[in-house]
C-alpha cells in the first residue's frame, strides 16, 4: 500500500524472482500474486501462502481498493524516501487499511523505498520523522499484539526487500498466535 510510483510492484516483483523493471505501467485497480513461504520457528515447520495484492496508489482508485483489503493479515505500507508527500500520506493509507480490513488494525511493516536514491537526492524523509512516527503507531499497534516495524528498502538493488515480506509473515503468525 501506499501512493502511486513508490516502487510497490518492483518490490512485489523482487521478491517473486521476477527482477526490477525501469519500464513499468501504472498499476490499474490491483495487481495479484500468491508465493508458498516455508517458516521454521523453534524446529516448527510453517507453510505459509503470501497472497499479495498490490493495490494502485491513485486517489482515483481508493473504491475499488477498498474490496481487496477484506480479511487481510497484513501490509506492507511503502512510501518514497525521496519524496516527503508519500511519507506525510502514510497516516491517510492507515485509515483506510484500519477502516477496510474488517479487523481493525492488523501488522503492518513500514517501508521507506528508494534507499539507494537517498545520498543524491535534494530532497529526503529524515529518519527522525520515520522514528517519531512508528513510535506513535507503536503506542496503539502494541496493544493488539504487535508493533510496527520500519525498513529502508530499495527495490532496485533488493535491499530489504526479502526481509520484508518474511518479517511480516512472521509478525503475523505471531499476532495469530501460531507461533510464540
Amino acid at each position: 500500500m501506499g501512493d502511486g510510483a513508490v516502487g510497490k510492484t518492483n518490490l512485489r516483483r523482487n521478491y517473486l524472482g521476477i527482477g526490477f523493471t525501469q519500464d513499468h505501467q501504472m498499476t490499474i485497480g490491483a495487481d495479484f500474486a500468491a508465493t508458498e513461504k516455508v517458516f521454521n520457528f523453534d524446529d516448527k515447520i510453517f507453510n505459509v501462502t503470501f497472497q499479495i495484492w498490490d493495490l494502485a496508489g491513485q486517489s482515483t482508485f481508493s473504491q475499488v481498493r477498498s474490496l481487496y483489503y477484506k480479511g487481510c493479515f497484513g501490509a506492507l505500507m511503502v512510501f518514497d524516501r525521496t519524496r516527503p508527500s508519500s511519507f506525510e500520506n502514510i497516516k491517510s493509507w492507515m485509515k483506510e487499511l484500519k477502516k477496510n480490513s474488517g479487523r481493525g488494525e492488523i501488522p503492518t511493516i513500514l517501508l521507506g523505498n528508494k534507499y539507494d536514491l537517498v545520498e543524491t537526492a535534494d530532497l529526503v524523509v529524515s529518519k527522525e520523522d520515520i522514528d517519531k512516527l512508528v513510535d506513535e503507531y507503536n503506542r496503539d499497534s502494541n496493544k493488539n499484539g504487535f508493533k510496527v516495524k520500519y525498513l529502508d528498502t530499495s527495490a532496485l538493488n533488493g535491499l530489504n526487500v526479502n526481509e520484508a515480506f518474511e518479517s511480516l509473515g512472521e509478525t503475523i503468525l505471531r499476532w495469530l498466535k501460531v507461533i510464540e
